[in-house]
C-alpha cells in the first residue's frame, strides 16, 4: 500500500473520531504508548513550522489530539541518557530517586519493579504488551509486561528497522482479535530509531538526499534535497561541554567529530528518513486498531525518551540541556481530549505513569512521584507545575544544571575539574532557539541563512539582568535541594553533602565486596 493511500485511510479514521466517542460506561480505555529513541520536538511541524521532516500521520494525530508544548525528560547522571529517562517513564520517579545512580540506596524503595507501568496495569486487569529496543532501559520493569518482543532495530530494511517493531504490535493485535480477548490493553510501542546508526530505507534516504555514510574521515556527498542546517547550528560549541570522549559526540558512524555543513545536512536527512519511517509504521498500527473497532476507546500517546542536537549549538547528541535536547515531543489523543488543542503542560516524562493511571481510573502506586496531567488534557488547567529542573552529569562532575520558570531559563556548567564554569540565561519568549553571540557571526549566518536579532544572546553577563540571574540561581538551588541532587555547583553552599564517588570507583567497590563474600 502506498504511503499516500495509508495516510488517506488514517486521516479519514482520525477525522471521524470526536469527543462524543467516549469510553463505554463501565469499560476501561485502551492505551497505546509510543516512544521514539532520540527525537527533538523541533523536528515536527506542529512544534516548528520550518521543520523539514514530513510526518503526516503524527501531524494528523496532533490535529486530532493535544500537543504539549512544555514536556521535559528531567535529566541524566549517565552518558546513556535514555537509561534514567526510561526508568522515570516506567516508575514515575524523579531522576535522583531511581533504582540506579547515586540516589539508589538512599532514595529508592525496594521492589520498585513491582510497581512500574506494566505491573500496575496487570493488576488492574489489563493485557500488557511491549516491543522496544534492548538495553539502556529498565529491564526489571520491562519484564513485567505479559508479552515482550524486544530487539534493537536500527537498519534500513523492514526486518532490521522500525517496521519490525510495528509487526510485533500488529501480530499482538491480530492474536487478540482471533482469541476474542476483551480485556483492555496497554501496548508499549517503542522504536530503536532515530537513534544512530541512522540507516534509513533507500526510498526515504533518497527523498531527503541522504546516504548511509560510514567513513568519518570523508564527507558524504552533497545533495540539494538535503534539509537545511538548523537555525541554531554552530560549527563547534563555544566551550567544552564537559564529557570528554563521549561516544555520541566523537564516534557516531559517518560523523565522528565533524560538524561541517555537509556532514550535518546529510545526518539530518538520515535522521528524517528514520523518523518518517516511524510515522509510516504508526499509521499501520492505527489502521489496524480502526479495523478492529478499538480506536475510539484508545488513548494514543506519542513521545521520545529525550531530544537531540544534530548540529544545533555545535553538538551532535543528547548530553546537553538546551531546549532541543532537554525537551521532548508529547502528543496525546483519546476520549475527552479536544481535537487540535495544545497546552504548555510543564510536564516531565515521569508524569506519564500517574497520567495513564488517572485516564484508566487506576490508583497510581505509592512509589510514584509524578503528577497526573489529566486536567491539562481535559483543558481545565494549563500546567501542573511552575518550575522545571534539568540535570546532566554523565561526564565530569558536578556537570550541568538548568531551571526554567515562565519564559526564563538558566543553564549552569561546572565541568572539567572547575576549568569550565559558565552560566547561560535566556528569555525563551524572546530567544526560543537559545542563540549565543556565536550565532551572530557572519560566517555562521551565511551558512544558516538566519540572522538572530541583536538581543537574542546569552544574558547572564548583562548587568541589566543581574537581578533575574540571581532569582534563577536561587530557584535552581531550591530545586536541587528539593529533588535530592547529590552535587553542588561552585558558587553554591555545599549543604554538608559528600559527592558520590565516580561510577568506576563504585563498581570497583562492588567487585571488592563480592570477592570478599
Amino acid at each position: 500500500m502506498s504511503c499516500l493511500r495509508l495516510l488517506a485511510i488514517v486521516t479519514t479514521m482520525l477525522a471521524t473520531f470526536t469527543t462524543s466517542n467516549l469510553c463505554a460506561q463501565g469499560s476501561k480505555p485502551n492505551i497505546l504508548f509510543i516512544i521514539a529513541d532520540d527525537q527533538s520536538p523541533m523536528d515536527f511541524g506542529f512544534y516548528n513550522p520550518d521543520a523539514s521532516l514530513q510526518s503526516p500521520v503524527l501531524d494528523q494525530l496532533a490535529k486530532e489530539g493535544m500537543v504539549i508544548d512544555g514536556a521535559y525528560h528531567m535529566g541524566s547522571f549517565s552518558g546513556a541518557v535514555c537509561t534514567p529517562s526510561r526508568h522515570m517513564v516506567m516508575s514515575g520517579r524523579s531522576v535522583w530517586h531511581l533504582p540506579i545512580g547515586p540516589g539508589a540506596k538512599e532514595h529508592c524503595p525496594p521492589k520498585l519493579d513491582e510497581n512500574t507501568m506494566a505491573a500496575v496495569f496487570n493488576r488492574a486487569g489489563y493485557s500488557t504488551m511491549r516491543t522496544c529496543k534492548k538495553g539502556n532501559s529498565y529491564s526489571a520493569a520491562n519484564n513485567q509486561f505479559t508479552v515482550v518482543h524486544d530487539a534493537t532495530k536500527r537498519g534500513g530494511t523492514d526486518e532490521s528497522g522500525s517496521a519490525w517493531h510495528a509487526e510485533q504490535v500488529l501480530n499482538y493485535l491480530s492474536d487478540r482479535e482471533s482469541t476474542q480477548d476483551e480485556k483492555p490493553f496497554l501496548v508499549y510501542f517503542g522504536f530503536s530509531h532515530p537513534h544512530d546508526t541512522r540507516d534509513g530505507t533507500p526510498e526515504l534516504l533518497a527523498k531527503y538526499g541522504a546516504v548511509n555514510h560510514q567513513d568519518k574521515q570523508s564527507l558524504p556527498p552533497s545533495n540539494p534535497k538535503q534539509p537545511a542546517l538548523p537555525p541554531n547550528y554552530l560549527p563547534e560549541h563555544p566551550f567544552p561541554h564537559g564529557h570528554p570522549g563521549l561516544r555520541d559526540e566523537v564516534a557516531v558512524s559517518g560523523v565522528g567529530e565533524k560538524r561541517d555543513p555537509q556532514t550535518i545536512r546529510n545526518e539530518v536527512g538520515r535522521y528524517n528518513a528514520c523518523s518518517e519511517n516511524i510515522d509510516i509504521q504508526i499509521g499501520r498500527v492505527l489502521q489496524k486498531l480502526d479495523a478492529m473497532g478499538e480506536l475510539d476507546n484508545t488513548y494514543i500517546v506519542y513521545t521520545a525518551d529525550h531530544g537531540m542536537a544534530i548540529g544545533r549549538h555545535g553538538l551532535q547528541c543528547k548530553q546537553n540541556l538546551y531546549e532541543h535536547t532537554w525537551r521532548v515531543p508529547y502528543v496525546v489523543k483519546g476520549p475527552g481530549i479536544k481535537p487540535g488543542s495544545r497546552s504548555q503542560g510543564n510536564i516531565y516524562l515521569m508524569d506519564t505513569l500517574a497520567t495513564l493511571c488517572d485516564l484508566a481510573d487506576i490508583d497510581a502506586p505509592d512509589s510514584n512521584e509524578g503528577i497526573s496531567f489529566k486536567p491539562v488534557l481535559q483543558g481545565t488547567q494549563s500546567t501542573v507545575r511552575d518550575v522545571l529542573y534539568g540535570a546532566y552529569c554523565g561526564g565530569t562532575k558536578p556537570g550541568m544544571r538548568c531551571v526554567r520558570k515562565g519564559d526564563w531559563k538558566l543553564i549552569v556548567y561546572d565541568v572539567l575539574d572547575g576549568s569550565v564554569r559558565e552560566k547561560q540565561l535566556f528569555n525563551l519568549a524572546e530567544n526560543p532557539n537559545e542563540y549565543l553571540t556565536q550565532h551572530h557571526a557572519d560566517g555562521v549566518t551565511k551558512l544558516t541563512g538566519v540572522t538572530p536579532k541583536p538581543g537574542q544572546v546569552n544574558l547572564a553577563d548583562d548587568p541589566k539582568y543581574a537581578s533575574q540571574l540571581g532569582d534563577m540561581e536561587s530557584l535552581l538551588l531550591s530545586e536541587m535541594r528539593r529533588l535530592d541532587d547529590p552535587y553542588r555547583l561552585w558558587y553554591q553552599p555545599d549543604d554538608g553533602l559528600t559527592p558520590p564517588p565516580p561510577v568506576a570507583a563504585r563498581q570497583k567497590g562492588k567487585r571488592a565486596k563480592k570477592q570478599a563474600q
